[in-house]
């Protein structure tokens, strides 16, 4: 029987296809997948992967409800081997007021994508020493009327950040994730966030304390660059964050570098296996059992003996490199300024959450109690005594407050099982 011609072409076809990149037939994988090898994030430092023992040290006979003793594993992540400055987060403060002013001066100051969405166009550069463009940009200035001997200065009200984020146990829910018309834009949440930090903690955290040296300057001055930013909520170490993040792997997809996964807050059980370095159930990053060494020599900013506050080194906080690190090469895990986790705050969370990186988060809403907006933070600050350094010392701050001895430094999870892996 004579073949007809369209089963001719359909074989042809098919041979074509089994043929096509030199597969063979055989199982090789996709073969157009892009190359990918380890950077670590500038000042970072890489924590592999281990278990950790949590849980009361030094006999904490109150807080051992809280503190339950429980093994638990993390996986490996990077973090950030000091505290963010005040320079850094600078950084921050000026993209976002870059930002909307490039907005408000449109024309060349803004691009357009081919799907005709809007862009700040950062080649086109904002002289802020040119008086035509102050004068268009009024409306970032605080009025004339509420001007400090006559000084122009940015309304820090204005500097508004907006981002977004996926809440993916939500998305996790049977409800959702088997509902062939799940709409993911309910899961997809914007949060709109002032980032300019609260100098005026300085003056309200202290009541008869002359502070306000520190509220005109802390931030704005060089001598301070280096130190730790404070007066930071929690919300807002989650927007700087997140901007990081877009920074970073905005920069990496346009040089045709595979993206990273997200910086953010560390979780309580991060936190604490980065601070004792690789030393198990001991009190301190540096081990123990004290806060001096045998010479003597006060290993962190704390607030030592009854209020004698300068004999540390520094009578508030200090550079945010100061002191020795611990042995994963990370500074001021104890001491200097106590830093927001990730993680919820419960009395009793230890008895529930994971062994497997134990995460408890809650996003709590404006209109929730009070009790479900506080945050662990960790590490005791400049104004704490001894007790509130220990590696294990549980704290919280609701998350809407700004302190001045509060700040916080970010991680990113390693993508893979070891950074020695070939």
């Amino acid at each position: 029987m004579k073949k007809h011609p369209v089963y001719l072409v359909i074989g042809a076809l098919l041979l074509l296809a089994g043929c096509k990149g030199g597969y063979n037939g055989q199982l090789l994988g996709a073969m157009d997948r892009p190359g990918w090898s380890v950077t670590i994030p500038y000042g970072m430092v890489y924590v592999k992967s281990g278990t950790l023992h949590i849980g009361q040290s030094d006999q904490d006979m109150n807080n051992s409800f809280i503190q339950r003793n429980k093994a638990v594993s993390i996986q490996g992540f990077f973090i950030d081997e000091t505290e963010i400055t005040n320079n850094e987060y600078r950084q921050f403060v000026e993209w976002v007021r870059d930002s909307i002013a490039h907005t408000i001066l449109g024309g060349d100051y803004m691009t357009e994508t081919d799907q005709g969405v809007q862009l700040v166009n950062w080649d086109e550069y904002i002289d802020w020493s040119d008086p035509e463009i102050i004068d268009q940009l009024q409306s970032m200035y605080y009025p004339e009327d509420q001007r400090v001997l006559g000084r122009m200065e940015i309304d820090p009200r204005q500097l508004v950040y907006v981002y977004y984020w996926v809440d993916f146990r939500e998305a996790s829910r049977d409800v959702n994730r088997l509902n062939p018309d799940f709409d993911r834009t309910s899961v997809i949440k914007e949060e709109m966030v002032n980032v300019f930090p609260d100098t005026l903690s300085w003056v309200h955290d202290f009541i008869y304390s002359y502070n306000e040296p520190f509220t005109r300057n802390y931030f704005w001055h060089p001598a301070f660059d280096n130190y730790p930013v404070v007066g930071v909520t929690w919300k807002q170490a989650m927007a700087f964050s997140k901007w990081r993040s877009r920074l970073y792997n905005d920069w990496r997809i346009a040089n045709g570098i595979v993206s990273e996964d997200e910086f953010r807050l560390p979780t309580e059980g991060e936190w604490e296996y980065a601070a004792r370095g690789g030393r198990e159930v001991a009190p301190y990053p540096w081990g123990g059992p004290y806060m001096r060494n045998k010479k003597g020599c006060i290993l962190a900013n704390f607030k030592p003996g009854r209020g004698n506050y300068p004999d540390d080194g520094g009578m508030y906080t200090v550079k945010a490199d100061a002191y020795f690190p611990n042995d994963y090469g990370i500074y001021n895990m104890a001491g200097n300024v106590s830093e927001w986790t990730s993680s919820a705050f419960y009395n009793n969370s230890y008895g529930f959450e994971h062994d497997l990186n134990p995460d408890i988060r809650y996003d709590a809403q404006e209109g929730d109690p009070i009790t479900m907006k506080r945050k662990v933070i960790r590490g005791g600050s400049w104004k704490d005594v001894a007790y509130f350094c220990q590696t294990s010392t549980r704290q919280y701050e609701y998350a809407d407050s700004a302190r001045s001895y509060i700040g916080f430094r970010d991680v990113i999870t390693f993508l893979g099982r070891s950074i020695d892996d070939r």
